[in-house]
């Protein structure tokens, strides 16, 4: 047997094990993990503005799939607020709706696609909600959203 019909029946098992194997560890690869961790609450980007709810919408949020959010238009520009979970709006009997003109204190961060607003303090007319203690942390269960 001559030594180049040795080495291809050394190496033709080899290569095709390895083109077997290919296919199989390219399936096998996980895809990048989209992020279930929110956005943190920042103090130095906390401040007051105030303008008129131009929607109400219930989006997935971090690892909660039930997270208020409020579009508000202001003199020169739309705003997004994330609020709270709707099982803690239902409990402390909070409603927003379009039109209503709201104030709040809240901080400005860096959201999947654009700069988002995660809400502290909400005030419409007589009523003033707190969503986050003085230190940013949500007063919300985070298991329960209540």
């Amino acid at each position: 047997m001559s030594s180049a019909r040795r080495i291809r029946k050394r190496f033709l098992p080899s290569a095709i094990l390895f083109l077997l194997c290919c296919p199989f560890a390219a399936f096998t690869q996980k895809a990048p993990a989209k992020s279930s961790a929110s956005p943190k609450y920042d103090l130095q980007t906390e401040s007051k503005a105030k303008g008129v709810v131009d929607d109400v919408k219930v989006l997935d949020f971090g690892t909660r799939k039930d997270f208020i959010q409020l579009v508000l238009k202001d003199e020169s520009e739309t705003l997004v607020v994330y609020v709270c979970p709707k099982p803690f709006e239902e409990e402390m009997g909070i409603t927003f709706a379009k039109g209503e003109q709201i104030s709040f204190t809240g901080s400005k961060v860096k959201g999947e696609e654009s700069e988002i607003i995660l809400a502290r303090e909400i005030v419409k007319g007589t009523d003033t909600w707190t969503f986050r203690d003085a230190k940013g942390s949500p007063v919300w269960d985070p298991r329960t959203g209540k």
